[in-house]
C-alpha cells in the first residue's frame, strides 16, 4: 500500500486504477448516498469512466499531494472510505476543500475527524495553504459537527444547486465553513 498519511487508527492512500470496486460499493448505499444525490447510487460505468480517471488525473495535476485517497482501518486494512484535500477547479491552489465520504459500517467512530485533522495539518504545516474550507448540505449534522469539532468556522449558507433540490432537507441550502492556517496554529 502506497501510504500517503497515517493516523492513529488509519492509513490514507492514493486511490489506484484496480480501485473501482471500492468505489462503486461506496456509492452504492443509499444512506451514505443521501445527502449528496437523495440515495441514488453512483452508476458503475460513470465511476469506472468518469470519476476514477479523474481521481487519477488530480494526482498528476497536483503533485500527489492533494487529491482524493483510499482510507483502511490500520487493523486488518478494512476500507471504510475516502478523504479529500484539493481546490477547487478554477480556485486558488493555497485554497482547499476538505471532504470525506466513508461507509456507513465507519460511522460513529471518529474517523471522519481523526482523518480531517491529519489532512489539516498536512496542508498548513507541508502542503503551503493559506485556507481550508468545506461544504455541506444544512440539515447533515453529523458533518457540521465535525466540521466545528476541527475548528472550523461557518462563514456563510449557500443555495442547494439547482441538480440537487429534489433531495429531502435541500430547501435548507447548503454551508460552507472555514478554517485559516492562522486560526489553525491557535488551537
Amino acid at each position: 500500500m502506497d501510504t500517503y498519511l497515517e493516523t492513529e487508527r488509519l492509513v490514507l492512500r492514493r486511490f489506484t486504477a484496480d480501485d473501482a470496486e471500492l468505489l462503486i460499493e461506496l456509492d452504492s448505499d443509499p444512506a451514505v448516498m443521501r445527502y449528496l444525490t437523495g440515495g441514488t447510487p453512483t452508476a458503475p460505468e460513470i465511476i469506472r469512466e468518469r470519476y476514477l480517471p479523474n481521481i487519477l488525473a488530480g494526482y498528476e495535476r497536483w503533485g500527489g499531494d492533494l487529491g482524493l485517497f483510499a482510507a483502511h482501518e490500520k487493523d486488518g486494512g478494512a476500507f471504510i472510505g475516502w478523504f479529500i484535500l484539493r481546490p477547487a477547479p478554477q480556485g486558488p491552489l493555497d485554497e482547499v476543500e476538505l471532504g470525506y465520504r466513508l461507509r456507513q459500517a465507519a460511522w460513529g467512530n471518529g474517523y471522519a475527524t481523526e482523518g480531517s485533522r491529519a489532512l489539516l495539518g498536512t496542508a498548513f504545516t507541508k502542503l503551503g495553504i493559506r485556507m481550508v474550507w468545506a461544504e455541506t448540505m444544512a440539515v447533515n449534522h453529523g458533518s457540521r459537527h465535525v466540521m466545528e469539532k476541527l475548528g472550523m468556522t461557518l462563514v456563510g449558507t449557500l443555495p442547494t444547486p439547482p441538480d440537487l433540490e429534489m433531495i429531502e432537507g435541500a430547501e435548507h441550502g447548503d454551508v460552507r465553513y472555514e478554517i485559516t492556517k492562522e486560526r489553525w496554529e491557535r488551537q
